[in-house]
């Protein structure tokens, strides 16, 4: 920021839990220790169906998982594997995936990009790396980014898992970007991944978007949204009468507050109405303290049942 069958889910889940303890193990930056392992990660779980509408908790074992691996520097190891099983949990979900790849001030780069359904196209985003320093605070240690970057990521692979596509008119492209929160740091610039991403947009065969809706830093315990002044309007409003409809009133507030530079902005310089879904609001931004515990269930299930009723609106 900114400015299905058995087998396959026992794969899965021996498959993350290596990682995650080869992580803990070998891992330069150790990951967070305030933050209990997850015991499984929620697309694996073959003892408990969930429900299909979306659920806060399964969002929040997604946040769990994806700290347990550290930090998700772009280049590094942990960011490595938090793609990875961002990727395979899409599969398992029916989803079609391909990475796009990308070098950066000499740093690979790996944006993420899956796609389901029929009819116009819309996309939903979030970036998945995590700052290299917590220059608000101490610039000697990196930001864990359990809120801005795990809680959009979060809330997307929920959606992934929830999404009922015979009530939805629109093909949904769930975009995960890469090096979007390095700023202002040894020469980077912001929103590297989602700027590739939409001046590359049609190059593989994508087709013409309707939208772009983002979600970041939308876990906040004290969850405060309000309109994001770049955003397009007609399309927020849309998205915000959604959520007061669902009851959601003293979390989605019809009013402007911040200008941000974040991923919405790439989309909408190349004309696409984009919205950015984004809680501001947020003290510990960019610090050490930006972790687990400041996220909560009850925050990731506003957005993302907002976002699943608006998407499979009748």
């Amino acid at each position: 920021m900114k400015k299905s069958t058995h087998g396959l889910k026992f794969l899965l889940t021996v498959w993350v839990f290596v990682g995650w303890l080869t992580a803990c193990t070998t891992s330069s930056t150790p990951p967070i220790a305030t933050a209990p392992p997850a015991s499984t990660p929620p697309l694996t779980t073959a003892t408990r169906p969930a429900p299909r509408d979306f659920q806060g908790d399964l969002a929040y074992t997604w946040v769990l998982w994806q700290c347990d691996l550290g930090y998700r520097i772009t280049g590094t190891e942990a960011n490595r594997r938090a793609g990875d099983m961002i990727l395979e949990a899409l599969r398992m979900q029916g989803w079609s995936v391909r990475e796009e790849t990308f070098t950066y001030r000499g740093t690979p780069v790996r944006n993420l990009l899956a796609w389901k359904g029929e009819g116009p196209a819309l996309l939903l985003g979030a970036h998945y790396d995590t700052r290299r320093a917590a220059d608000r605070e101490n610039p000697s240690i990196p930001v864990m980014g359990a809120n801005d970057g795990a809680s959009g990521v979060a809330v997307l692979l929920e959606l992934a898992r929830t999404l009922e596509f015979d009530k939805i008119e629109n093909q949904v492209y769930l975009a995960f970007f890469d090096a979007e929160d390095n700023g202002q740091l040894n020469g980077w610039d912001w929103i590297v991944g989602s700027q590739y991403m939409a001046d590359h947009w049609g190059s593989q065969g994508e087709p013409a978007l309707t939208a772009m809706v983002l979600v970041d830093m939308i876990g906040d315990a004290d969850q405060q949204i309000y309109y994001e002044r770049h955003s397009t309007g007609a399309l927020a409003e849309e998205i915000w009468d959604v959520a007061h409809d669902l009851g959601y009133t003293d979390r989605f507030f019809k009013e402007s507050k911040y200008a941000l530079i974040d991923d919405h902005v790439p989309f909408l310089e190349h004309g696409i109405p984009s919205v950015d879904i984004i809680d501001f609001d947020y003290p510990y931004w960019h610090t050490t303290q930006d972790t687990i515990d400041k996220v909560s269930a009850e925050s990731l299930a506003s957005v993302g049942r907002t976002l699943e009723v608006w998407l499979e609106k009748p």
